[in-house]
């Protein structure tokens, strides 16, 4: 796929989704029973619950973020917080999160990667869970990434690469 393939593929086809997914969170999500409830479990204030709001493009990681590193990343919560679309929205999100949730423990202790989760203004995260339903494709996924990481900690890319 060309970058300009790339390009159209991301703002034709993946972006209307994505704003789907954040509409639904900010104007129906957010003021359920539910998300409310599961939102304040996690110690993460809603967007209604904030004076400044983080940028719309970057609220949608914070919640999926959170949700995995405390093991409530399921489909069922996925749909309560970001609607029908999720899957096709913030599927990609949710699985390059997953496998940095993975190599997160892997690269530092507990409590690093306990204040790589937690977000400013108090909200720390009250807890962390393993990976739930981890699958053995995603467990390779994440070996794969952690070895190129290692080899471009080593300068091993490019004409270099293994």
């Amino acid at each position: 796929m060309s970058s300009s393939q790339g390009l159209n593929y991301i703002v034709d086809w993946w972006y209307p989704y994505y704003q789907s997914c954040q509409k639904y969170l900010l104007v129906i999500a957010q003021h359920t029973n539910h998300v409310q409830a599961l939102a304040a479990s996690v110690n993460l204030r809603l967007p209604f619950q904030i004076l400044q709001p983080p940028n719309g493009d970057d609220i949608l990681t914070i919640y999926i973020r959170r949700l995995v590193a405390t093991g409530l990343d399921t489909p069922s919560i996925l749909y309560l917080f970001f609607g029908d679309d999720w899957p096709m929205g913030i599927g990609h999100i949710h699985q390059v999160e997953r496998r940095n949730y993975l190599c997160a423990a892997k690269s530092a202790s507990w409590l690093e990667v306990k204040s790589y989760y937690d977000v400013g203004d108090g909200q720390s995260i009250p807890y962390l869970r393993p990976l739930q339903n981890a699958t053995e494709e995603e467990i390779v996924a994440a070996e794969s990434a952690w070895s190129a990481w290692l080899a471009m900690q080593d300068w091993m890319v490019g004409p270099r690469s293994p």
